[in-house]
């Protein structure tokens, strides 16, 4: 069959259903209850491996000074490593639903990221913590399209903000456990008398194997899967294009939005920055860090209710809502540069609201996809999301911080409030 037959066979209705209560079977045949066991199973398992790559990824730093890795390594490592993530999703989804299945590759995907953060405790350099990072976020790539197509599945249409709500809530509480059992961890290891200075770290590491392998081993013993027909036929390049129209306008927002959406460590940057001048160094970085705490925890409370709430309301309006909430921190944080306004409480708000426009994105892009794509090339509409997503990040951090340096703080939050209203703009007029 060729690729013309294919796009024709794959076009599908664009227009998401209507909000509000759908009724249905969910597609994978499982409970109806949103809160099955599938939900609660994705659920535990990305709180568990969160919970292990964050406590890697906490202790991180600190190892690559030990080892006497240059202060450009961990821009280069997390570089690297998120860009292969992001792009190797295109394949993934798509090769799943060429297979019909997807719950053995999501089950090595995690078992790959939880083994890989591990691995960082036998390293002696830094370009061995590269290979070992670049191998773990390559699972992860992996693993996420085929995870949010099953997620989708386990419930019924009017539930999946709930449900996506639910799995990015149990996400984020591993984020934010993760790092703080690294630092209790390493404060109970640092003071004994160790020979080499870097075995506390490694023995952190050794710890993140226990939540790292424990995801997968609990995706494979709650989450079930209803296997599809092979599509041995699926041609990559026609089933990409034979996504729905609006879908792709929708794609467009998302990638326009993402082009501004600069990585959460910024902020912590510009709060030490601007907290510095009161509080000396050491305590504006502290407290930059417990501003960036509380972030994650309001990100993790604000996940289910905004989820539950497009349930209701609608998603498509809720996330251009998200979005100009995005826009809206990147001002505050330009007013904060440009007054000078560097209050403490003024600075929490920012972190709290940011912390509420990430949890909007992240529940709701994946809940629109599903709306948006039939179950069939569910897998291939995820991971044209996720590499969306990579290239919208690669290019915030290239733009904002090439402005941050080269200009001014000021000019990096304008690019961004301009690129993110612009986006939800996008996604607003896309009905």
């Amino acid at each position: 069959m060729g690729e013309q037959t294919d796009a024709r066979a794959l076009q599908i209705t664009a227009e998401p259903p209507p909000a509000g209560p759908v009724g249905g079977e969910p597609e994978t045949g499982v409970a109806e209850a949103w809160l099955n066991r599938n939900v609660v199973g994705m659920g535990i398992t990305s709180f568990l491996s969160d919970a292990g790559h964050e406590m890697g990824t906490a202790v991180l730093p600190g190892f690559l000074a030990t080892i006497g890795a240059p202060p450009a390594a961990l821009g280069t490592i997390e570089g690297v490593a998120d860009a292969a993530s992001s792009f190797v999703k295109l394949g993934a989804g798509w090769l799943s639903d060429r297979l019909g299945h997807r719950k053995p590759v999501v089950v090595a995907g995690y078992f790959l990221t939880g083994v890989a953060i591990g691995s960082f405790a036998v390293a002696t350099s830094w370009l061995q913590v590269l290979a070992g990072r670049l191998i773990g976020w390559l699972g992860r790539g992996v693993r996420g399209p085929l995870r949010d197509a099953l997620l989708a599945e386990a419930v019924p249409p009017a539930a999946r903000g709930r449900a996506f709500g639910f799995h990015r809530a149990g996400d984020t509480l591993g984020a934010i456990v993760g790092p703080l059992l690294a630092v209790v961890l390493l404060g109970l290891l640092q003071p004994l008398p160790w020979a080499d200075p870097t075995d506390p770290f490694r023995l952190v590491f050794l710890a993140t194997l226990v939540p790292g392998v424990g995801s997968a081993v609990a995706f494979a013993a709650l989450v079930t899967e209803r296997r599809r027909t092979p599509q041995r036929g699926l041609r990559f390049w026609a089933t990409v294009r034979a996504l729905p129209t609006a879908y792709r306008r929708f794609l467009l927002g998302v990638g326009v939005f993402g082009a501004g959406d600069y990585a959460h460590t910024l902020l912590i940057l510009a709060a030490t920055q601007l907290l510095t001048p009161a509080y000396g160094a050491v305590q504006a970085a502290q407290l930059a860090a417990l501003l960036y705490v509380g972030r994650n925890v309001f990100y993790a409370g604000a996940a289910y209710p905004l989820g539950a709430l497009s349930d209701r309301l609608g998603r498509r309006t809720l996330l251009a809502l998200g979005y100009l909430l995005g826009a809206l921190v990147s001002v505050g944080f330009l007013l904060a540069f440009a007054l000078p306004l560097a209050h403490l409480g003024y600075l929490a708000l920012l972190f709290l609201l940011a912390g509420t426009y990430i949890a909007a994105e992240d529940a709701l892009e994946g809940a629109l996809t599903a709306d948006f794509v039939a179950p069939e090339v569910r897998g291939t509409a995820y991971g044209v999301m996720g590499t969306v997503n990579g290239v919208g990040d690669l290019v915030a951090s290239v733009a904002v911080g090439g402005l941050w340096t080269a200009v001014s703080p000021v000019a990096a939050f304008a690019y961004s409030a301009a690129a993110m209203l612009a986006g939800a703009v996008l996604v607003y007029r896309r009905r």
